[in-house]
């Protein structure tokens, strides 16, 4: 038996009422996390798209015995064709759900309910709360990974145009907050692509591996054991994956959490990456650099004539909550016999957070990716800014072959310092002393342009728009003159 509609692709988004579901009922509509609020992310893990995943859990469970033998095939077409959501009260599940400790014990009993006398023994049949609520949460978080990565996708799509159109862009590049030596903005875009792809590698392999539940009271199978056999029982959680889509594992996994922090893992790593895309966007977006700038920016409610970075603001957000969430995950893993108490219950809220956090993020980072201007002439006014004392380090190693490399590097220190102070030329500066009136004029000419001192920055854009998705043609979709 197959499922009616397959349980890998994203559901449709969940209605915005229901049962339940009145809007002054405390539900979390989003209000205080724009970067979540309507996105992909939101729908698959909110409260009806859990419930049905629930539901899926049960009914596959159903199916799988059925194709053992251990079930009518007229029980699990009952148990299927009830397992629909929207039939279900959502918040009187939720406040049920405090007597037992789970929202799976209320909606089993109202699942047997409808489903009929003759179909109702088995539902949930050998099973216990968390095969049910740990295979719901590897559904949600299948679906909901879906999502995610093709918003990845987006992004690195838009980065590798962004770096291939701006391969020469020379620009200033910054460590420790100043100047350094000059880069491309092309090399700044391949890196914020090469962290998109390297999360999307690790969150499909997360997504492959995502694991059923089965293992039953004690994680032994004994009840399905006691129903149809070792040999069935044995089976049976390999029929489950069939049915849901999800990987089977090898031992039931009630306190071998692995699964859930390596999601926690890849989500953490993954909001991480999109956050120094934001936070590099947000430093570049800054006033007096103005060498990016988002497409379509946020209003102010007193001055109005700001446009603020608010998509790479709402992805730093999300970037500095996952790692606490993660945390908590993650400490999950030392859960204590059988089943655990407490550790198990902690991941619930935590990893829909974690989902929908980064989730949104990744949508909010496509958005930023394909609508960012760049400003190379911005870039090229800010390399001058220091008057030429971004290739300090090219000058030492240029001029060491005249005057050797400790005296070149004395003089070219100096020459720093003194155009710093003076306001002067760097080269000009340099110029100025005897003992380098030999170097040729091309040697001078060549220092007084820090742009054509990019070294391999455009050969590693190159090289990283090599791997992964083809890059697009060498045009500059998005770029601009500063106003």
């Amino acid at each position: 038996m197959t499922s009616p509609s397959d349980p890998t692709s994203p559901p449709a988004p969940p209605p915005s009422q229901g049962p339940g579901d009145a809007p002054d009922d405390g539900a979390d509509c989003g209000l205080l996390s724009p970067v979540r609020a309507g996105s992909p992310a939101e729908s698959a893990t909110g409260d009806r798209a859990f419930l049905q995943a629930l539901l899926d859990a049960e009914a596959a469970l159903t199916r799988a015995q059925a194709g053992l033998g251990l079930a009518p095939d007229a029980a699990a077409r009952a148990v299927t064709a009830a397992a629909d959501a929207t039939r279900f009260d959502v918040r009187d599940l939720a406040l049920r759900a405090g007597a037992g400790g789970n929202p799976v014990i209320p909606l089993v009993a109202d699942l047997t309910a409808a489903v009929g006398e003759a179909a109702g023994p088995w539902v949930h049949r050998g099973a216990t709360s968390q095969d049910i609520m740990d295979t719901a949460t590897m559904l949600v978080a299948h679906r909901t990974l879906g999502h995610l990565l093709a918003d990845l996708e987006r992004t690195a799509a838009a980065l590798a145009a962004l770096a291939a159109a701006h391969r020469d862009s020379a620009m200033p590049g910054r460590t420790l907050t100043q100047h350094a030596v000059p880069t491309t903005f092309g090399l700044k875009a391949a890196g914020w692509r090469a962290l998109v792809l390297d999360a999307r590698r690790r969150l499909t392999r997360v997504r492959e591996a995502l694991p059923v539940q089965l293992g039953g009271a004690a994680g032994t199978l004994a009840a399905f054991a006691a129903h149809g056999g070792g040999e069935a029982a044995l089976r049976l959680p390999s029929l489950l994956a069939r049915e849901t889509g999800l990987a089977e594992p090898p031992l039931p996994w009630h306190t071998l959490r692995t699964p859930v922090a390596d999601l926690a893992a890849a989500l953490a790593h993954t909001a991480g990456g999109l956050g120094k895309l934001a936070a590099d966007v947000l430093a570049l977006s800054r006033t007096e650099t103005a060498e990016v700038a988002e497409g379509a920016g946020g209003g102010s409610s007193a001055m109005p004539h700001k446009a603020n970075p608010v998509r790479a603001t709402l992805v730093a957000s999300a970037a500095r909550q996952l790692p606490a969430l993660a945390g908590v995950l993650l400490g999950a893993l030392a859960a204590e016999d059988e089943r655990p108490a407490g550790a198990w219950h902690a991941e619930w809220q935590t990893l829909r957070e974690a989902l929908r956090l980064t989730g949104g993020a990744a949508r909010c980072a496509a958005e930023l990716a394909e609508g960012l201007r760049v400003r190379p002439d911005r870039m090229r006014e800010n390399l001058a800014l220091t008057g030429g004392r971004l290739v300090s380090e090219h000058a030492a190693l240029v001029l060491s072959r005249y005057v050797g490399r400790a005296r070149a590097g004395a003089l070219v220190t100096e020459a720093a310092a003194r155009s710093a102070s003076e306001h002067a030329a760097f080269v000009d500066v340099l110029r100025g002393y005897g003992e380098l009136a030999g170097v040729p004029q091309e040697v001078w000419a060549g220092l007084a342009e820090p742009a054509h001192h990019t070294g391999c920055a455009p050969a590693l854009v190159d090289r990283a728009l090599a791997e992964g998705p083809a890059a697009p043609s060498r045009t500059a979709p998005r770029s601009e003159e500063s106003p």
